[in-house]
């Protein structure tokens, strides 16, 4: 990952700055979600797509929403206060925590961290592949520690990261990414439960605007060596290399990269 380290990282707690008392009943805590987002003259790419997934996750931990304009007010508030430039994070939790039951009064809050802009490896990647299904794959949540775990067993085993199947056997996404492939004509995108990135999501409504085909189809590592090639994405990039899953080889596929990187370029950059 590239980043800039004259960027320094700022943390506000809804409209606030932070302090420890502030973080440190959220230091340990794992019942949140968040969205992440690369932030370029102070705008936003898909911003629609990060308040629904703000709003589709607060509704599946907690059972309630902050309005999307509350949403937008905060972001807007912290970005007012970090370079153009930035790496977003925003966090939705309860401050009643974890391992309790939240009053009915209770909302969500929000924990807005801005840090260096990143770019994402250049690759390419070699995967290795893991039976591996999340909890709620739907919602960006924390504490899953089950992904850093098996990425780096993965490194311990010569590969830069890591893919999950599903208990059928079918590729489903990477530790922190969507898996993305090329049949030499169409866009393959794996079926199966999995989190919905934003930047998968933008690469997806942009094709379909080119005119670009696109299909989602079970494929499991059975089915790589046909492939023409494979690529990784999520809010550092659109698309990183990738040229080995599991034992399976897979050819560089530049025109399918830059396919990917001009698709998710089409997608405006929106104000809060």
């Amino acid at each position: 990952m590239t980043t800039t380290q004259s960027n320094p990282t700022t943390t506000r707690r809804n409209d606030q700055e932070a302090d420890a008392p502030d973080l440190a009943p959220l230091a340990f805590a794992g019942y949140a979600h968040f969205t992440a987002a690369q932030v370029r003259g102070g705008r936003i790419r898909a911003l629609d797509l990060h308040l629904a997934r703000l709003r589709h996750g607060s509704l599946a931990l907690f059972g309630r929403a902050l309005p999307d304009e509350r949403v937008r007010a905060l972001l807007r508030a912290a970005l007012d206060q970090a370079p153009a430039d930035v790496s977003l994070t925003a966090t939705a939790y309860l401050p009643s925590g974890e391992f309790t039951v939240a009053g009915p009064e209770e909302r969500p809050e929000l924990l807005i961290r801005t840090g260096p802009p990143a770019t994402g490896p250049e690759g390419p990647l070699s995967l290795a592949v893991v039976e591996h299904e999340r909890f709620l794959p739907s919602v960006k949540h924390v504490g899953e520690p089950a992904k850093t775990y098996f990425l780096r067993q993965a490194a311990d085993q010569g590969h830069d990261d890591v893919a999950f199947t599903d208990r059928r056997g079918r590729l489903s996404e990477a530790s922190i990414w969507n898996l993305a492939f090329w049949d030499g004509d169409t866009v393959l995108w794996p079926e199966a439960a999995m989190l919905d990135g934003i930047t998968m999501s933008v690469v997806r409504r942009q094709l379909d605007l080119l005119g670009v085909p696109q299909r989602t189809r079970e494929l499991t590592p059975a089915d790589l060596p046909g492939l023409a090639g494979a690529a990784v994405m999520n809010s550092w990039t659109p698309g990183v290399p990738v040229t080995r899953i599991g034992t399976a080889e897979l050819p560089d596929a530049p025109d399918f990269l830059a396919l990917l990187h001009r698709a998710y370029q089409a997608e405006p950059l929106s104000s809060l």
